[in-house]
């Protein structure tokens, strides 16, 4: 049984690519992007990860682009 507070492990995959795509680009990925470094063929897949994530207050973003995300320390 997994701990209520755990990530599943596509919302640390996904987490994971947000953090290595900033570091290698200085910008945040597209959710295309994501999606291809995750193994996820839909952007509403993707789109419902970085949901989870920024209702967990993993991630924000400005506007209404995931583009626009970014991590919270």
């Amino acid at each position: 049984m997994t701990r209520p507070d755990a990530l599943s492990s596509r919302q640390e995959a996904t987490l994971a690519a947000i953090r290595d795509w900033i570091v290698e680009t200085g910008e945040s990925p597209s959710v295309r992007q994501i999606g291809e470094r995750v193994g996820l063929s839909t952007t509403s897949s993707v789109a419902y990860q970085l949901g989870r994530l920024e209702a967990r207050r993993l991630i924000s973003r400005t506007g209404h682009r995931w583009r626009s995300c970014r991590l919270i320390t």
